[in-house]
């Protein structure tokens, strides 16, 4: 009776154990989630800019979170920090875009993610509206929620870019 009560209680643990180790491995790890954000995200940002490579024209719209926070680093009149999409569009993105006769397309990138942030290193290239060529290298950081940039870094030569906005003249302006 002992050997029989004893075997029992042994093979109930046993199965417990099991059970309870088969159960732990098929729960995701951090790391695990942490990969699946991460490729999402670097994915994301990848398929935009080969878009906009191609030609697209929405990267922006469809990147940038309505709310999200574009600061551009560095020093000059372009330096500083746009709140809301539509603000940023309107004040840095627009009156750059409009002294251009073909828009700065991307033309190499190199993209790295950790977890909710994003990093790619581009290099750009247009050609302003008095036909000189515009190039630029840069590095955005994205911090990424539910697939939208909601701050955004930028590195860039401030210098060839500020140039384009003080040689050519706004065409809206009268």
């Amino acid at each position: 009776m002992y050997t029989s009560t004893s075997t029992r209680i042994r093979s109930s643990c046993l199965a417990t154990v099991l059970a309870f180790s088969t159960a732990l491995l098929s729960i995701p790890t951090n790391a695990d989630t942490q990969d699946d954000v991460e490729t999402r995200n670097k994915r994301i940002v990848t398929e935009a800019f080969d878009a906009w490579a191609a030609g697209g024209n929405t990267f922006f719209r469809d990147m940038l979170a309505p709310d999200m926070v574009w600061t551009i680093k560095g020093s000059g009149p372009s330096a500083g920090e746009y709140r809301g999409l539509d603000n940023f569009v309107e004040q840095a993105i627009r009156p750059f875009a409009s002294r251009l006769q073909t828009p700065v397309r991307p033309v190499s990138k190199q993209v790295w993610a950790d977890g909710d942030h994003v990093v790619i290193q581009w290099d750009g290239a247009g050609v302003a509206k008095d036909g000189q060529p515009y190039s630029n290298s840069y590095a955005w950081i994205f911090e990424m929620r539910n697939g939208k940039a909601t701050e955004v870094t930028a590195y860039l030569d401030l210098g060839r870019y500020d140039d384009v906005l003080r040689r050519i003249p706004d065409p809206d302006m009268p």
